[in-house]
């Protein structure tokens, strides 16, 4: 914290001008798929040969906890050596109460030094406030997700959830939070007239590849910060005939045409 450092909306921005590239690579080992130990040396070669295409990656922590302890020991020996200039975004969803939260903000801000986490906003705004005064990080709120099931939270007092969560990441605008502060929009639900009603802040976006999302929602959305587009399974463990970075190149090339770059 303090400082003049840079802050994370304008690091993934510098990264996206630099790469042409707003493809976010997930990286969700599956310990049922491949060798515990064979785990590190394909993390390793995954962000090594993606690293030209990737605006950030994403490490999702739930596939490493299922790993136990050598799973967090994965992760923690990874994060020190992958390429500086590319934002780290550690998908963890959490949200709970703010005691609790304070230690979730110092375990992957401090500890771990990750350059953004994603948070559940749903126990309201005080729950958040433990992460919003880290100069250089970023957080995104749940908003639209990508399940069928998000149908079931989806309105509240006549207004939809993500529209409340919009208020939550204009509120800290207004409060002149350091820690930048943006939105996951799951792709396969969503649509113009939702980003029309959203805050014009960094999105996350899951659900492309594997999942099936269309691209052209997000295009004419008007808005300009800067988008991430993740593709994590249509990565890593899809197409095996395909190299890691050969995939990556493609999935850079549908965002930039679908977002005109």
């Amino acid at each position: 914290m303090g400082g003049m450092s840079q802050s994370f909306t304008d690091k993934l921005a510098a990264r996206i001008k630099e790469t042409g590239s707003a493809l976010c690579v997930g990286l969700d080992p599956r310990p049922g798929m491949d060798d515990l130990e064979a785990i590190p040396a394909l993390l390793r070669k995954v962000v090594e040969e993606t690293a030209p295409y990737a605006a950030a990656f994403k490490p999702n922590i739930a596939y490493f906890e299922a790993m136990g302890l050598r799973g967090l020991e994965i992760l923690e020996d990874l994060l020190p050596d992958m390429p500086k200039d590319v934002p780290v975004v550690l998908d963890a969803k959490r949200g709970d109460i703010g005691e609790t939260q304070k230690y979730y903000a110092h375990a992957y801000f401090e500890r771990l030094g990750v350059d953004a986490v994603t948070l559940s906003p749903f126990m309201g705004y005080d729950t958040l406030e433990p992460f919003l005064n880290y100069e250089g990080k970023g957080v995104y709120l749940l908003a639209v997700t990508s399940n069928p099931g998000s149908a079931d939270v989806e309105l509240a007092g006549g207004r939809r959830v993500f529209e409340l969560v919009g208020d939550m990441v204009l509120r800290s605008v207004r409060e002149g939070c350091k820690t930048s502060v943006g939105m996951v929009v799951g792709l396969t639900n969503a649509d113009s007239s939702i980003l029309e009603r959203i805050p014009d802040a960094p999105l996350l976006i899951p659900g492309l590849g594997a999942q099936g999302g269309d691209l052209s929602c997000l295009s004419g959305s008007g808005h300009v910060a800067p988008p991430l587009i993740n593709v994590s399974r249509g990565i890593m463990y899809q197409n095996p005939e395909l190299g890691f970075a050969e995939k990556a190149a493609g999935f850079a090339q549908r965002i930039r045409e679908a977002l005109n770059y």
